[in-house]
């Protein structure tokens, strides 16, 4: 299959697969807020397993306006502990497979990044926001949600320390240019920008040598993505999860 057949291909009905040449550009697209439902988490993780397949860098977009908003409270509300856990642990190793990706992950974020949206920012290579009056952020603590453990891991990797205590204890939630001086983000542009400045790093990225990216990305983060796989293992079960209250 030559990289036309791929050029346009839809995942599910809420993500898009594109390949261009070295780039796969991957898109959610719920028509709302881009909640981290179980068929957004599931066709995001089959994405990857198709990016990883064509060996393509990896530009992560969502819709105008959102990038996402967190986990499918509506999951959280329906009480059902097996799809609450089933969902929570998609997203947990969607993170970690997006920090270990053997190719460079970008992310453009188009809006809101809150919760989930967050975890997955903490994780991505490059951070490209754009900018408006959008909310970045981890509220976990505010809506009464424990900070898992994984989640503590992601952001001691990856925001700056003097941030961290404020942005995971105290839920502060930031816009796009105070999130790059936190280390949700790398840089911010002009919502209308967007694209292509994604796309002029993502060729950037595809011009790396993806050998040894992928090696000191190891070398790098192994203690991390070690920490963050033990996390899930010992959190992300029906037994470890019995006692956390669904968010407010």
């Amino acid at each position: 299959m030559n990289d036309h057949d791929h050029e346009r291909e839809p995942v599910s009905g809420l993500v898009n697969y594109r390949l261009e040449s070295t780039v796969a550009t991957i898109t959610m697209d719920d028509g709302k807020v881009n909640a981290l439902s179980l068929d957004m988490l599931g066709a995001l993780h089959e994405a990857f397993d198709r990016a990883e397949r064509d060996g393509a860098v990896v530009v992560l977009r969502g819709r105008d306006g959102y990038f996402s908003a967190g986990f499918d409270l509506q999951v959280f509300a329906s009480g059902d502990a097996e799809r609450i856990v089933e969902m929570l642990r998609l997203g947990a190793t969607l993170a970690q497979r997006i920090m270990g990706f053997p190719a460079p992950v970008l992310i453009a974020s188009d809006g809101h990044a809150v919760a989930a949206g967050a975890f997955m920012l903490m994780a991505a290579d490059v951070r490209i926001g754009a900018d408006g009056e959008f909310r970045v952020g981890l509220n976990e603590v505010q809506i009464g949600l424990t900070m898992p453990q994984f989640v503590i891991e992601l952001a001691r990797q990856r925001l700056h320390p003097g941030h961290l205590a404020r942005a995971v204890i105290d839920a502060a939630i930031y816009t796009p240019r105070e999130a790059v001086q936190v280390g949700y983000l790398d840089v911010v542009v002009p919502a209308g920008e967007l694209g292509e400045a994604a796309q002029r790093e993502a060729q950037r990225l595809a011009g790396l040598n993806r050998g040894a990216h992928t090696a000191t990305k190891q070398r790098v983060r192994s203690p991390s993505l070690a920490a963050i796989g033990a996390a899930i293992e010992r959190e992300m079960n029906i037994e470890a999860l019995s006692g956390v209250s669904a968010p407010a």
